[in-house]
C-alpha cells in the first residue's frame, strides 16, 4: 500500500460508528457520522498555502491531496444531545519514500488547528498516523477490513505523551449507490 492507493481506496462516501472511551472524563460516547472523501483538484493555490504554513519545503511535492467533510451525532452532548458537529479539512499528502510521509491537514483531528503528521503503512496495509498538537498527540490507525468495510481506531495522550486521555474505535462502510 502506498499513499495514492490509500486515498483512491478511501474515496467515497462512509457511515462511520465510532464508540470512545474519555479517561479523563470516565465516559463513554457513540457517534454517528456521515463522511464524505473526495480528490481535491479544485485550487491548488489552497494545496500551496497548507504546505507554506507547514514546516515542509514550499517545493515539496505532493500527492493525492483529498478533501474530507463530516457531520457527527453524539450521545454525550451535555447541552443538547441531537446537536450534530460538522466540519471539513484539506488533506495534502507528501511523500518522503514509498511508504511513509507527512500528512498536511488544514483541520487537524484532535484539535482544530492546522496540523502537520507523519505517516507509514505497515506491510499488511494498515496506515498508522501520530500527530504532535500543542495540548496532545493522537495516533491513529486505519485498514481496511474489504472494499466497502475499513475500521479506524484513535488514542489521543498527553502532549508529554505520559498519559492516555482518550481511545476510541470505528467502524466505516461505504455508502453504495444502486445504479
Amino acid at each position: 500500500m502506498d499513499i495514492e492507493q490509500f486515498v483512491a481506496q478511501s474515496i467515497g462516501e462512509w457511515r462511520s460508528m465510532r464508540s470512545g472511551h474519555s479517561l479523563a472524563f470516565q465516559q463513554f460516547e457513540d457517534v454517528l457520522s456521515e463522511i464524505s472523501i473526495k480528490h481535491f483538484t479544485d485550487d491548488q493555490e489552497k494545496v500551496s498555502d497548507l504546505i507554506k504554513v507547514s514546516t515542509q519545503p514550499s517545493d515539496s511535492e505532493f500527492q493525492a491531496p483529498f478533501c474530507m467533510e463530516w457531520n457527527a451525532e453524539s450521545d454525550w452532548e451535555p447541552d443538547d444531545p441531537s446537536e450534530v458537529s460538522s466540519g471539513s479539512c484539506l488533506i495534502v499528502p507528501i511523500p518522503a519514500d514509498k511508504i511513509s510521509g507527512k500528512l498536511l491537514r488544514s483541520v487537524g483531528y484532535a484539535e482544530s488547528i492546522p496540523a502537520e503528521s507523519d505517516y507509514r503503512f505497515l506491510d499488511d496495509g494498515t496506515f498508522i498516523l501520530k500527530t504532535h498538537y500543542d495540548q496532545s498527540i493522537a495516533e491513529e490507525r486505519i485498514w481496511f477490513i474489504s472494499e466497502h468495510v475499513r475500521c479506524r481506531s484513535s488514542v489521543l495522550k498527553t502532549s508529554a505523551g505520559s498519559g492516555i486521555l482518550q481511545a476510541s474505535f470505528a467502524s466505516e462502510v461505504r455508502k453504495i449507490s444502486a445504479q
